[in-house]
């Protein structure tokens, strides 16, 4: 639809390449062709051989991690990853792209998620390869206790194969199905409605797309514009430093406990409790973070002063609630991550 080809050797998908020439995907097979040898994707390869993992059972090596094997001619499961944060960024949702693909052309009617970690995270990863009639919440409902007992039961939720078509554009690259969905620019994905990098639709001749960051309700700054086919016709430009004079200060103790009561309520309700101790107990600052609101750090984590700066003329009830919005995700990332290394009773 977009321009991308995709090779076939004795009918098998064997390379997925843009119009702009980027590799995205290379396959190969066994001589059969009904075993997969070697996935590379951007950022990672995985190894078509099954191996025992004692986490996972039979698996794939991927990267420096494994992942659950797969009758990768025709994927019936959505896999689960080891350590998915050793992937290199944008490779795990390259590899649920191809299996959304491979499942498409094989027919399958539904995959479904059957591993230890189903987290917000992977969800947002899925919704780029799949679609779904379920919501984030019951995906999510059981994320603490499947990774505590490192469940291999499938969820029962259906995930339709819809991939997109990945375009290299300078610094990152788009996501495509019937219109621009998404963008990546140094490593920041932007998305409708997304905070603060968001993709925001262009108004006036061939429409298309701006990405740019928001913090409160206005805009911050514009880092490109998209044509409709995802081509970039402005930028991308650099997002602006700030200046913000609360760079650099820390959260007082009650200030944090307070907010660690916000992100319990607005984080998945099985990490509450691990999320507010999390939040409560750790070092709170404010940072320049460029198109990030919130991040971890040692120690602890950081907001983007430009919170600060846009919302605190608005009163301090706004600027908590826009805190723990910017913080939920972050925490409960680092909530989900620190379950993930909890060894079940054997």
């Amino acid at each position: 639809m977009h321009g991308t080809r995709y090779d076939r050797v004795s009918g098998r998908l064997a390379c997925v390449t843009d119009r702009t020439g980027a590799r995205h995907a290379r396959l190969t097979w066994s001589t059969a062709a009904d075993r997969l040898v070697r996935l590379e994707v951007d950022g990672a390869v995985v190894d078509g051989a099954v191996i025992r993992d004692p986490l996972l059972g039979d698996a794939h090596t991927v990267g420096d991690t494994t992942m659950t094997a797969l009758d990768w001619a025709r994927p019936a499961e959505i896999p689960a990853i080891a350590a998915p944060g050793r992937l290199p960024f944008g490779a795990g949702a390259a590899i649920l792209n191809t299996i959304a693909r491979l499942g498409r052309d094989a027919g399958v009617a539904a995959l479904r998620y059957a591993g230890p970690y189903p987290t917000a995270a992977l969800w947002r990863s899925l919704a780029r390869s799949f679609r779904t009639d379920a919501d984030e919440a019951a995906f999510t409902a059981g994320a603490l206790d499947r990774a505590v007992r490192v469940a291999r039961d499938p969820i029962p939720i259906d995930f339709v194969p819809a991939p997109h078509e990945r375009i290299a554009i300078p610094g990152g690259f788009v996501e495509l199905r019937d219109r621009v969905e998404r963008a990546v620019i140094d490593r920041i994905g932007y998305e409708p409605g997304g905070s603060p990098a968001r993709l925001v639709e262009a108004h006036g001749p061939g429409s298309g797309h701006h990405c740019e960051v928001w913090f409160g309700d206005a805009c911050h700054a514009r880092i490109a514009t998209l044509a409709a086919d995802g081509s970039v016709v402005d930028g991308p430009h650099p997002v602006p430093a700030c200046t913000s004079p609360v760079i650099g200060r820390a959260f007082p103790a009650v200030l944090r406990e307070a907010l660690a009561e916000l992100i319990a309520d607005a984080v998945p309700a099985p990490l509450a409790a691990d999320a507010r101790a999390l939040c409560a107990g750790s070092d709170l600052v404010w940072a320049d973070l460029g198109a990030r609101a919130a991040a971890e750090q040692p120690g602890g984590f950081a907001v983007h002063a430009a919170l600060w700066d846009r919302i605190a003329p608005l009163g301090l009830a706004r600027v908590a609630l826009a805190l723990a919005e910017a913080l939920a995700p972050v925490v409960a990332a680092a909530v989900a991550r620190r379950a993930a290394r909890v060894t079940p009773p054997a």
